[in-house]
């Protein structure tokens, strides 16, 4: 299903896989370790990353708010926008419009 978006699905993605690259331990979304983590190389890591951002995309249609390590993923349906919190400090959003 998805969020309801009004910009290009493959710029959401872009935006996305970047911005939750920004969480440390984004990793554990998958039940990785650091150790697995380092293991990959960079473009195995881009390759989860994006498998996640595609994920998290059709999963917060269903849920708003998911978990991702350490951080927070927020649909926010209201402003058009998919945040990216760690704690209380929003690290980057993703604009749906």
């Amino acid at each position: 299903m998805g969020v309801k978006h009004g910009r290009d699905y493959e710029g959401i993605l872009t935006d996305l896989t970047a911005a939750i690259g920004r969480i440390p331990d984004r990793y554990v979304f998958f039940e990785m370790d650091a150790e697995e983590w380092g293991r990959l190389g960079e473009p195995e890591q881009l390759e989860v990353d994006e498998a996640l951002a595609e994920d998290l995309f059709y999963a917060l249609g269903e849920e708003s708010v998911i978990p991702v390590g350490s951080g927070v993923v927020i649909y926010d349906k209201d402003q058009h926008r998919i945040h990216i919190l760690i704690g209380e400090e929003e690290l980057t959003f993703v604009p749906l419009i």
